[in-house]
């Protein structure tokens, strides 16, 4: 497994690389520029500000100085935000977002694993219709909808949550659930597939005529070997929460790491916006390896190569 770690860890240091050098040079082709608003300045402003974060120079002298950068963890200054840099915009609104996406992916999973276990002991029962229903509605609704949806019933017809920032425990109830949605469906539907190829296996068969409590059959023999997808999907289910965040977090005006990357992009603030979307790049890749590494953890018969 270590061997197999220092590979997965090496082909994520070539994708991120992959993916600095092109976000880097798509952002030349993006009209406008950081420094250009409604009130257009001078041309010597605008000679200053760009040799002031190195515009001036060069394009692939800006990419040598911004890698060099960038492996010394240096993510370079906000263009918009004077004073602030890339490292503490992400360091300030990432835990926000994290906590937010966190709480959506534990209720996607204490939601999603039972419901798609009880689908699959109920096969073809009103139940599993119920549950397979409600997940097709889950996966196939944006996460923009379930937002408008709940703020529509429980913030302005109910007055029962409020609907900006997050304030208070209350304030959590609408955004998570409105991220968590999706992954719930998805994992039920995921869960309730890899039940019943597990209920259908022979030694479960064998647990069943050895006499085998129910509960020992299911708990101990079928669960452990049908959550090894759940676990595949983790890595994915992260992706999904965190661009899904992306505009949850502005219908519900939060102050994550969303919200500020859709504000840098409508600003052209460029230097955020690379910086942003490597850091996130990381976090998937790191997310997908802890994944593969669960997964052989909980089941010793998958090979990793």
């Amino acid at each position: 497994m270590p061997r197999y770690i220092l590979k997965r860890v090496l082909l994520g240091l070539v994708a991120l690389f992959v993916v600095s050098t092109l976000t880097f040079f798509l952002m030349f082709l993006v009209p406008g520029g950081p420094f250009l608003s409604e009130k257009t300045p001078s041309a010597s402003t605008l000679a200053a500000l760009e040799k002031k974060y190195g515009l001036d120079k060069p394009v692939i002298v800006q990419y040598g100085n911004y890698m060099t950068n960038v492996l010394k963890g240096d993510l370079g200054p906000s263009m918009k935000q004077r004073g602030r840099t890339v490292n503490d915009r992400i360091g300030t609104r990432f835990p926000i977002s994290a906590r937010l996406g966190g709480s959506a992916m534990v209720l996607a999973l204490f939601a999603g694993i039972p419901l798609g276990c009880l689908a699959a002991l109920k096969r073809g029962r009103a139940g599993d219709n119920t549950i397979l229903v409600i997940s097709t509605v889950g996966i196939a609704m944006p996460s923009f909808i379930t937002s408008a949806l709940l703020m529509y019933i429980f913030s302005l017809k109910l007055g029962w949550l409020p609907s900006i920032g997050l304030d208070g425990p209350k304030n959590y109830i609408m955004p998570v659930a409105a991220l968590a949605f999706y992954p719930t469906a998805y994992i039920t539907r995921l869960m309730r597939s890899s039940m019943l190829d597990v209920l259908g296996q022979d030694y479960m068969r064998t647990a069943q005529a050895k006499g085998l409590p129910w509960a020992v059959r299911i708990f101990k023999h079928a669960l452990r070997n049908a959550v090894g997808p759940i676990i595949t999907y983790l890595g994915p289910a992260l992706a999904f929460i965190l661009i899904g965040s992306f505009v949850v977090e502005g219908i519900f005006t939060i102050p994550g790491l969303g919200n500020s990357f859709v504000s840098s992009i409508t600003n052209r603030d460029y230097t955020v916006i690379m910086g942003t979307t490597l850091f996130l790049a990381a976090l998937l890749i790191g997310f997908n390896i802890l994944s593969d590494v669960l997964n052989k953890l909980l089941d010793q018969r998958i090979q990793l190569k």
